[in-house]
This record gives C-alpha cells, sequence and structure tokens, in this order.
C-alpha cells in the first residue's frame, strides 16, 4: 500500500524554500518548546496562553483528513472552548499518574498571507508513562499551524493536530 503525506487545504505540497523563513522559524520553535514545557508539565490551565480569541483547536484522525471529512476527536472553536477543556481537565477529571512527553520536529514554515497569519507544519510525537508502566508512544502525527503575532509573540490561531493511526488511546483528554 503506497502512502502520500498528509494534506491540509491551504497547505502548499512540496518544498518551501525556506532561507527566507529562518527568523519566523526560530521564533515558532520557541513557541514549540514553552508549549511543550506547559504541557509535559502538567500546567494545563496555562496551555490557553498560546491561543487567540478566535483559535481553533482540532485533533483529527489522518484517515478522516485524506477522505476530507472533518470529523475530530476534540474540536474547540474560539479562546472560551479552550479555557474550557483546560478548566475540566484540571478539576474534574480523574486519571492515573502520568508523566508525558511533547516533542515537536522538523518544523517547516509554509508562508505568510498578506494579514501577517503564519503557516506551519511539523512533526509531533507524544510520549506517556504511567507511574507503574513503561513509557509508550501516545499519540504521532503533524501539526497544521496558523501563527498570529500578538504584543506578547506569536500565538496559534489554529491548530489541527492529524495523528496517524486508526486506534487512539483513551487518555488522549491532554492537549497535544
Amino acid at each position: 500500500m503506497e502512502t502520500a503525506p498528509v494534506r491540509l487545504k491551504g497547505f502548499p505540497e512540496g518544498p518551501v524554500a525556506q532561507a527566507p523563513f529562518r527568523e519566523l522559524r526560530r521564533e515558532i520553535e520557541e513557541f514549540h518548546a514553552e508549549y511543550c514545557y506547559v504541557l509535559d508539565n502538567n500546567a494545563i490551565e496555562a496551555w490557553p496562553r498560546f491561543f487567540t480569541e478566535d483559535a481553533l483547536y482540532r485533533i483529527t484522525a489522518r484517515e478522516n483528513v485524506e477522505a476530507a471529512l472533518p470529523v475530530g476527536l476534540v474540536y474547540c472553536e474560539g479562546l472560551a472552548m479552550i479555557k474550557d477543556r483546560a478548566f475540566a481537565i484540571e478539576h474534574t477529571a480523574m486519571f492515573a499518574p502520568r508523566y508525558l512527553q511533547h516533542m515537536v520536529t522538523n518544523l517547516r514554515v509554509t508562508g505568510v498571507d498578506p494579514d501577517g497569519v503564519i503557516s506551519a507544519e511539523a512533526n509531533y510525537l507524544v510520549l506517556q508513562t504511567l507511574v507503574d508502566e513503561d513509557t509508550r508512544i501516545l499519540q504521532a502525527g503533524r501539526y497544521f499551524d496558523r501563527f498570529q503575532r500578538a504584543k506578547s509573540g506569536l500565538l496559534l490561531k489554529e491548530r489541527h493536530c492529524v495523528y496517524d493511526t486508526v486506534r487512539i488511546d483513551n487518555s488522549l483528554v491532554y492537549p497535544v
């Protein structure tokens, strides 16, 4: 079975010259380092600070993206929904103790639109360790992001997490 790279509408196919985007890439890499630090340290209530007021956050299976089906595992439209999700995870849900490690690699800036919105993609990997079990891969996939510049730095206007497998862990309540 031949597989092709997953594509999202509005993100270019094929190589994109990276030289003009070096500084943006550095900024986005710093953004990812802080984003992962917050999630890896279980500071879930701080997670919404990475998003714009009108942000869109989705987690969708690769299979659905390839079939042009918009159905997602997680869908948050607007900062209020993202804050609500963070609050619910932090205060109302019960989970076995665990450690998460988020890794983001192969970042590519794919463009800047006339309004200054920056498009980028990157691979992600989330590892999970339950205190009494071995570490395992919780999820692997690709971020399709749109960033907007704010006074505080870059913020996510859109984060679409496309995971590769059709099987998901039932503990995928934490942000990716």
